[in-house]
Formats: structure tokens, C-alpha cells, sequence
């Protein structure tokens, strides 16, 4: 069993290769899905990719990666399931599923599922932080995804941002029953969100006097027409909004706060 193991971590390894290699040239978001065993990541990703991932209530049910490429507001991303983590890692399990587990370290951003109806919850966040950093992904931005809320009476599908989360974690959260389909909309746009994938498109008024944030939409390049006239410039944009957040917090950003929702 062992032996078989081993050469499918080496085929695993020849694969995800060429999945970098095309990632690579196709310039996708790379998402990947972990959590401890058992908290439905591969329900999750058939619910969001439409795809037959093999899933089941037992250890280590998926061993190698699946990758698809998905649809969420704003673009497309490359979406990755991953091995079930449990408590206690081995340090040899750790270096053997250093493959599999290489699509967590070379994601841009982690869906961090967890069983929302475990008693045992947040110890079992802590246990997979544990070895997301012993794999070298402990500092990915990632976002929690409470799945199995079907299982919890008066739970409603829901958003806790990173400000106002009613815990001591204070970690941006999605609230989801990936069984049942409920909250997918939601998480899909939580995430096009954090990878700045949605954009704000519309007509800014900039003053004379607003050089300087003008200069800073040029760098851009998000800037599709423009016109000046006696009253400064008139112009069509198209920004991605975290972007168009930043520049709205900025002193000089009070047109942008005029576009966002």
C-alpha cells in the first residue's frame, strides 16, 4: 500500500507541474480548498464546479488534487480540492503529501472549509493553520467557509466581515450548506471580491484641482475615455473595486466613493 501510494504521490507531482506550467500562461487566480477531513471541501467543489470529485466520510477520501477552472463575479479562477487534514500530522506524512499539499502553497488565495456543526471547530482551524504553515502556506490570504449549516437548527446562510465577526477570532467567514446549495451565490462573490475580481464601471466628474488622483487612474490603465473641458475632466472608468475602495479612503478620493455600491 505503501509502494502504491508512492507512485501515485510521484504521478501527482508530474501533474501538478503541468497544471503550474498551464496556470501559468492561462494568468488564472489559483483558489484552493482545505480544511480538516470530513468538513465536505469535495462537496463544496462539485457544488461550485459542476464536477464529479470522488467524496466520502472517511480519511483521506481525496488524495490527489482536482482542479477546475470556475466562474465567480467579475472572472474566472482555477479552483483545487486537496487531502483532508487531521490533527497530529506525522512529520513523514507532512514531506510525503508535500505534492498533493503543494496545491495550498501555490494558491493566491485558500477557501479554509470547516464543519460548522463540529463541536470541536475551532480547534480543528487551528490544527489545519498548524500545517498549512508547516507546507509553507501559512501566510495566504484565506477565508473561512462554515459549511453544514443544514445541520445546525435557525443557522442562515450569511457574511461575517472582518469587522463585526461575534468571536474572539475576528476572521472573515462565510456561512454555507454546500449539500443542500445553500450560500454559493454568496461565497462566489465574497471571493470575486477578495481577489479583486469585481469591477465598478461608470462616469467620474474629476475637478481641476484633482490631478493627482487622475495620474493614479492613468497608472492603472483603467481609464476608457476621457474629455476635458473648463470644469476639469470628464471620464469613463473601469476599476476593479477593491482598487476603487482604496483610492476612495484615500484624502483626494471623494468622486470614487460616488461609484461603489
Amino acid at each position: 500500500r505503501v509502494e502504491q501510494l508512492q507512485k501515485r504521490l510521484e504521478k501527482v507531482e508530474v501533474q501538478r507541474t503541468q497544471m503550474r506550467r498551464a496556470r501559468v500562461r492561462s494568468e488564472l487566480p489559483r483558489v484552493a480548498l482545505v480544511g480538516y477531513t470530513n468538513a465536505g471541501k469535495s462537496t463544496l467543489f462539485n457544488a461550485m464546479t459542476g464536477a464529479e470529485a470522488y467524496a466520502a466520510d472517511q480519511l483521506f477520501a481525496t488524495l490527489d488534487p482536482t482542479v477546475r477552472r470556475i466562474a465567480v463575479p467579475g472572472g474566472n479562477v482555477v479552483l483545487a480540492d486537496t487531502v483532508g487534514f487531521v490533527r497530529d500530522l506525522p512529520h513523514d506524512l507532512v514531506a510525503a503529501f508535500r505534492s498533493t499539499l503543494s496545491e495550498a502553497r501555490e494558491a493566491d488565495f485558500l477557501l479554509h472549509v470547516v464543519d460548522a456543526a463540529d463541536p470541536h471547530r475551532e480547534e480543528r482551524i487551528a490544527q489545519v493553520d498548524e500545517v498549512l504553515t508547516a507546507v509553507g502556506a501559512g501566510d495566504l490570504p484565506q477565508l473561512l467557509v462554515f459549511n453544514k449549516i443544514d445541520r445546525i437548527d435557525g443557522a442562515d446562510v450569511r457574511h461575517d466581515g472582518q469587522d463585526g465577526v461575534p468571536d474572539e477570532s475576528r476572521r472573515e467567514r462565510v456561512w454555507i450548506s454546500a449539500r443542500d446549495g445553500q450560500g454559493l451565490e454568496l461565497l462566489q462573490a465574497v471571493l470575486g471580491r477578495r481577489l479583486g475580481l469585481q469591477h465598478v464601471t461608470g462616469e467620474l466628474r474629476l475637478p481641476p484641482d484633482a490631478g493627482r488622483l487622475r495620474a493614479r487612474l492613468h497608472q492603472l490603465e483603467v481609464i476608457r475615455s476621457e474629455q476635458a473641458d473648463e470644469e476639469g475632466w470628464l471620464l469613463q472608468v473601469d476599476l476593479p473595486i477593491a482598487e476603487a475602495e482604496k483610492l476612495a479612503a484615500s484624502a483626494e478620493g471623494a468622486p470614487i466613493r460616488a461609484l461603489l455600491p
